[in-house]
């Protein structure tokens, strides 16, 4: 048992609570590590740091080490619009953050293969992912969010001239990339109710979906058509977010609506849908937004919307989970 205890003391120094306490049977000591979460190099590293910690013991001639990861229960969270400019990315790239700040392992994909705007986001421009065994492997964020974005693999500018099939491939790398013990991951749509979200629906269906619309009649019809979508394919809704709300003067503190008030909202209620609330047309949020800083991971009025929605987006996850959906 003092052996025992003394190898295990030896080794928990490198793993932390990640090893389970090691046998030693004639001078070969064998070794479970729990590996969850850690990618190929940090796995190997670790086993090899073990092995040298343990043959360095006088009782130990020969080390056998096994590795073991929990199975994480992933879930998505789709984030669409009927139409595009009405901040869609703005919405979900701070709603990662949101949620990562708020303890959740989220990773946030820009499937938007047409028109990527995660990495500007999330000040990850200039960044590549690498390969991990055939996948790709999330690039970090100082944020607490991994991401992957079309953004990432092609050159500044260019243009994705791309059928349906191809976008469709280019989510699944996206999608199936190693993203380690990441529980949910924020899916970032294209604008419409194309090929993109009808990939996404057939083979990595979502958990639920936030639909994002300013408050004037046309988008507003447009995010009717993506709720339909989403309604056909049996993936629950989430809610709506009326982005845009309303413009208040930094001079003189006057608010005006430039898109209208209250249709986002009524449009729920029509709709038979919740109302996650209303995120303003703010200037702090544009420049925080074009400077890779999204608002929710800084103090400060400017991000008290997306923590009131990403405190929402946790609460009916949590419900569906008990619910068992």
């Amino acid at each position: 048992m003092a052996e025992t205890d003394r190898l295990h003391a030896a080794i928990a120094k490198i793993t932390g609570s990640r090893a389970a306490p090691p046998r030693l049977h004639n001078g070969r000591a064998s070794v479970i590590l729990d590996v969850t979460g850690l990618d190929a190099k940090a796995r190997d590293a670790m086993a090899e740091a073990v092995r040298t910690a343990l043959l360095a013991l006088a009782e130990v001639d020969e080390v056998r080490v096994a590795m073991t990861s929990e199975r994480v229960e992933r879930r998505i969270i789709a984030v669409g619009s009927g139409k595009g400019g009405v901040g869609k990315s703005t919405v979900a790239a701070n709603l990662a953050v949101a949620l990562a700040r708020a303890g959740r392992r989220t990773g946030l994909v820009d499937a938007d293969v047409y028109g990527p705007s995660v990495p500007r986001l999330m000040g990850a421009e200039g960044t590549r992912p690498e390969a991990e065994d055939q996948k790709l492997r999330p690039v970090a964020t100082r944020f607490g969010v991994p991401i992957l974005s079309m953004g990432q693999l092609v050159k500044p500018g260019q243009a994705l001239a791309w059928r349906g099939p191809m976008a469709g491939k280019a989510l699944g790398q996206l999608l199936d990339a190693a993203w380690g013990d990441t529980e949910i991951l924020v899916v970032d749509l294209p604008p419409g109710t194309g090929d993109v979200q009808l990939s996404m629906i057939s083979s990595w269906k979502p958990a639920g979906a936030v639909i994002v619309s300013t408050p004037q009649d046309l988008a507003l019809i447009d995010a009717a058509r993506a709720v339909d979508l989403f309604r056909q394919a049996n993936v629950p809704i989430i809610g709506l977010v009326e982005n845009m709300a309303g413009y208040r003067c930094p001079h003189c503190g006057t608010v005006s609506d430039p898109f209208g008030a209250g249709g986002a909202q009524a449009a729920a209620t029509a709709m038979s849908l919740d109302f996650l609330g209303r995120i303003p047309l703010e200037i702090a949020i544009r420049q925080a937004s074009d400077a890779g800083t999204p608002p929710a991971a800084e103090a400060g009025f400017a991000g008290d919307p997306f923590r009131s929605l990403a405190g929402q987006v946790a609460a009916w996850l949590d419900r569906s989970r008990r619910a068992g959906v």
